[in-house]
C-alpha cells in the first residue's frame, strides 16, 4: 500500500529546502529508491514536503536510512530542526 508523507519546517526557506534536497536525493531531479511522488512548497509559516513511498517499509528505509543519519549530522545550510510530521496509509493515488 503506498505510504504518504508530509513534512512541515516551521520557518524553513526555499534555500534552505534545495540545501537538504541535494543532501538526501540521489541527484537533481531523482527520487529516492521507493519515492514515487515528491511536491514541496511555502506554506504558511514555512515550508511543506509531500512525499509519496511505495509502502511504509519503503519510507521508513529511507527515513532511517538516509534521511535522519544525514540530519543528524547537520546539512550546511539545511533545515535547523525537525518537521512535524503527518503518515498517512493511501487508500488512492492516482497518476497519470
Amino acid at each position: 500500500m503506498a505510504y504518504g508523507i508530509v513534512h512541515h519546517f516551521a520557518g524553513g526557506t526555499q534555500e534552505q529546502y534545495d540545501a537538504s534536497i541535494a543532501a538526501v536525493h540521489p541527484g537533481p531531479d531523482q527520487l529516492p529508491e521507493g519515492q514515487v511522488f515528491h511536491a514541496a512548497g511555502p506554506s504558511e509559516g514555512g515550508w511543506t514536503i509531500v512525499a509519496v513511498h511505495e509502502s511504509q517499509a519503503s519510507w521508513e528505509k529511507f527515513r532511517d536510512e538516509i534521511l535522519l543519519p544525514r540530519m543528524q549530522a547537520g546539512i550546511d545550510g539545511g533545515f535547523a530542526g525537525p518537521p512535524t510530521e503527518t503518515t498517512i496509509d493511501l487508500y488512492a493515488l492516482h497518476t497519470p
